[in-house]
């Protein structure tokens, strides 16, 4: 049976009733929109890139794409968009989406802020302190010499049982009094650790690139490249001293249509991070 033709010939896309646009809050919007085509017909408005035909969402350009043909040869086209609105910091980038956790992680008692002088917070005498012989500082450490528990070689002792090997310092041996309960044996503890976790899309490449270049780096403030990477809730200055408080240890990123999203971790450290060792962003 011969097929009969009327109305639209369809020899170019016509887009059909129904397309959905949505945005995530942050910026980005997405949509669908289903178009019927003669099979024969051009299929170029597929290509990844191609904007929305329609006014208010012509910056959502294609990202993917699925066809399928009828008995009749039409072809329906479904077709997925995305692109940033007028919810974004511009056109170019989305706002950033950021999680935060805090919890505890194990590291050496010997950089707990309180191993050698009193820090904000404690109280009576700090863990090991600088030694009282002949009034002992940070910068010269002067401990009490003692008899070694297991070889009765002489070691040095400042307050609950840390041993270290030299009078002003040198290594340390560890916690060797078992007068000292709380102490004895122990070589870590439980420090607070903080990190931030987010992701952004954007249009222009610079953020991509400024992202990545500054992974190992430190920064005074809750932006890297121009990003917001920590909310101003949270804090718009991050130092301690003239130490930068914010380290960028992780960047990945991937494409969408023309959109480039952006993943990141920060980690915040209380006491600072050496600048000789990291270096600012």
């Amino acid at each position: 049976m011969a097929r009969i033709e009327n109305g639209n010939a369809l020899t170019t896309a016509l887009l059909q009733p129904g397309a959905k646009f949505q945005t995530d809050g942050y910026g980005l919007v997405t949509g669908v929109a289903v178009f019927k085509e003669d099979q024969a017909g051009s299929s170029a408005f597929l290509a990844r890139g191609e904007p929305f035909p329609g006014t208010a969402f012509s910056f959502c350009k294609v990202h993917k794409a699925s066809t399928s043909l009828d008995a009749l040869g039409i072809a329906t086209y479904t077709v997925d968009y995305v692109g940033i609105g007028s919810g974004g910091v511009s056109s170019a980038l989305t706002k950033t989406q950021i999680t935060g956790s805090q919890g505890l992680t194990s590291e050496s008692i010997t950089t707990h802020p309180n191993f050698f002088e009193l820090a904000t917070g404690f109280s009576g005498n700090p863990i090991a302190g600088v030694g009282l012989v002949d009034g002992g500082t940070l910068a010269v450490p002067k401990y009490a010499a003692a008899a070694s528990e297991s070889d009765n070689t002489t070691v040095y002792r400042g307050f609950n049982g840390a041993t270290f090997k030299n009078k002003n310092g040198g290594p340390f041996m560890g916690f060797q009094v078992p007068q000292y309960k709380g102490y004895y044996g122990k070589s870590n503890y439980l420090a607070p650790q903080t990190s931030f976790a987010g992701h952004f899309y954007t249009t222009d490449t610079s953020y991509v690139i400024g992202m990545r270049d500054r992974v190992g780096k430190t920064s005074p403030t809750n932006q890297f490249a121009g990003v917001k990477v920590v909310p101003d809730y949270v804090g718009t200055t991050f130092l301690n001293g003239s130490k930068h408080t914010l380290l960028l240890s992780q960047v990945s990123f991937e494409d969408f249509g023309l959109l480039y999203k952006v993943s990141f971790e920060v980690r915040f450290n209380r006491e600072g991070y050496e600048p000789s060792v990291y270096a600012a962003a």
